[in-house]
Formats: C-alpha cells, structure tokens, sequence
C-alpha cells in the first residue's frame, strides 16, 4: 500500500485491484487525524494486503477513536475485525442496514456500534462531521460525510473511476490523470456500480447532487478515485449526466473464454463449450 497525504490532518491509504478489460480500481481508506482520530473504512478482503502494517504507520491503532464504515462491501471491510481488535477504545459507525449486513458474515460488538443516519452529525472535539447520502451508491447502507475543519467530503463509491496504469491508481492527486481518461472513467464507473442511474428522473437526480454543491468541498476524497483537491464543480457537472451515458455491459461468456484462451500454454486442452 501507498500512503498519501492531504492537508495537515489526512491520511489515504492506497490500494488498488486490476480489473481484466476496465483498468486499475483505487481502493482507499482514510485516516482522519485529530482530537479524536477517526479511519475510514478497512481496505480490501483480500490476504496479504498489509492494511494494519500501513494504517500504523501514519496512527498507533491503540489511539484511534472512531471507525467510518462508509458501507459494508467486502472492498471496504477488509480489516475491519482486526482493527476493532486493536482499536479496543474505538466505535464503529455505521446504520442499522450497515450493521444487520456485516452481522450476516460475523458478529459485530454491539456495544461498541454508533449508528448515524443521513443528515445526522457527530462533534470529535476539534471538528464535526455531518453524514449524507451520496448521489450514487450501490449499498442501501451507504454513508459518506463532509468534515467541516479539514472541509473534505468522504463520498464512499461515489466520483470512483478506473485508472489507465497501476501507478495512476494510488497515486496523489486526480490531476495526474488524463483529462480524458479521468472523465470517461468516471462515467464507465457510475454505470457499473450504480445501473439504477439509468431509471431514475433525471431532475429528481439533479436534486441529489444539489447538497454537495451547497457543501463546496475543497477536496473529494473517494474509496475509488485518487484524491480531488480542487474539482468539486467539475465532478458535479459530469455527475448530472450519469443517466445519459451509456449502460456499462460486461463481458459474456465468450469474452471470458477468448481473455482465458489468450493466456493458456501451447498445446492445453480447450475449455468445455
């Protein structure tokens, strides 16, 4: 994992997963520093990661507060146990649909459970996090929040766009992007992780998107986007012309046969049509 930074107080940790045909995924979480030192979700569920080894270096586990689970899909949940086990003072927030999901895999502490709802804020001594729903989702349990001190919004799946190279995808800063590629990944990803854009009225989708603008972050931080300083009203536009673009298709099983046949050995038996 990489370890990038924004402003003073955040901290992304960068992972990433090829994807066979799209590209590079980023796949981030965050450490938010400060009175009350808060993560933000858990990286992937896949071995070998190394998300405790990363996440100590930028905060003591034993010191973090809080944990943001943004929603509980398997590429945000990755270390979430581990954590909670090393982070014996942290709560773990989420929303009942968050909480009765991740329980049909293990059990959670309830105890140490906080549930936040859209709309909903929660002061951490030195700044204060209002929770909201992202335009575009692919969980019913999904939150993100907008941090009034260090003025990021933590948007979950939402703005995420496959990167052309492994070194785009954890890298620094969006910017590093081609244009063209930034806008057109952007776009392939809001069809793919959240289709129901397509069905949706389009003014009513307007009215989603409203809130973020009236929030004017300074930085878009995304599990599946490098960082976005500075491009707020860029992001927005493109977002609002989500239901327009084209319906993402994945591939069928004769592209999975022809990807599979460009990588078998000379002489290996064909697969069973």
């Amino acid at each position: 994992m990489r370890i990038n930074r924004v402003g003073a107080d955040i901290s992304v940790l960068s992972d990433q997963l090829p994807v066979p045909g799209i590209g590079f995924l980023p796949v981030n979480a965050f450490v938010l520093l400060g009175a009350e030192p808060l993560v933000v979700d858990t990286g992937l569920s896949l071995p070998d990661r190394g998300f405790m080894d990363a996440l100590g270096t930028v905060v003591d586990p034993k010191d973090v507060r809080w944990i943001w689970l943004t929603h509980p899909d398997r590429d945000h949940t990755g270390s979430l146990f581990d954590l909670l086990e090393a982070a014996p003072q942290a709560r773990l927030i989420t929303t009942f649909i968050g909480a009765g999901i991740m329980s049909t895999e293990r059990p959670l502490p309830m105890d140490r459970l906080y549930l936040l709802n859209p709309g909903e804020t929660l002061a951490l001594g030195d700044r204060t996090l209002t929770a909201f729903r992202p335009p575009l989702y692919d969980s019913p349990a999904t939150v993100g929040f907008y941090d009034d001190r260090s003025r990021a919004c933590f948007s979950s799946d939402c703005f995420g766009a496959p990167m052309p190279t492994a070194e785009l995808a954890d890298c620094g800063d969006a910017s590093d992007a081609p244009r063209d590629a930034l806008r057109g990944g952007q776009l392939l990803w809001a069809t793919l992780d959240s289709p129901w854009v397509h069905n949706v009225d389009q003014e009513a989708f307007r009215r989603t998107v409203q809130p973020l603008r009236e929030m004017d972050p300074e930085v878009i931080l995304s599990t599946h986007l490098p960082p976005a300083p500075g491009h707020t009203t860029q992001f927005l536009d493109l977002l609002e012309t989500a239901p327009q673009a084209d319906p993402f298709v994945g591939p069928n099983q004769r592209a999975l046969e022809e990807m599979l046949a460009s990588f078998e050995p000379a002489g290996a038996a064909p697969m069973p049509s």
